[in-house]
């Protein structure tokens, strides 16, 4: 018996893929549990219909990745910050600030986790920050740290 499968099942495949089963364990485990449903025509125009909205959300979601990527190239996020003697930091300058320093400053709302700091910014001037945007969209983030007053 052919079945779309509603959820990932250990053994037969992953969701939305159509897998052919035997008559009972489709009856008897599949079908009570919801984890699968037939494979007639309705529900494979279902199928069809969902994998072509998620491919579409896919590109969106990669556009919009590839326009971020752009709007940093542009862009320098000014940081104020405490220093000591010598120019040092108290404390570093983390992803969390910067991320909030961009959502203050430009409006561009990227997690704190996409932000990827080599070592922590723990002295004034200009740095370059990599932002893994997703879809293995990567943009260069300008940082500049500035003595706060």
């Amino acid at each position: 018996m052919k079945v779309i499968l509603q959820q990932d099942v250990k053994g037969q495949g992953k969701r939305g893929q159509l897998v052919n089963v035997s008559d009972g364990y489709a009856r008897n485990f599949l079908f009570p549990k919801k984890l699968a449903v037939p494979a007639n025509a309705d529900n494979m125009n279902k199928m069809i219909m969902q994998d072509k909205a998620k491919k579409a959300q896919m590109e969106a979601e990669k556009a919009e990745a590839q326009a971020t990527a752009e709007k940093l190239k542009e862009i320098m996020v000014k940081i104020p910050a405490k220093a000591g003697a010598g120019g040092r930091l108290f404390g570093a300058v983390t992803s969390k600030e910067i991320s909030e320093a961009l959502q203050a400053q430009f409006g561009l709302n990227i997690a704190k986790s996409k932000i990827v700091q080599d070592e922590p910014i723990k002295s004034f001037g200009t740095y370059q920050l990599k932002c893994k945007l997703g879809y293995e969209i990567t943009g260069t983030l300008n940082v500049v740290v500035t003595e706060e007053k």
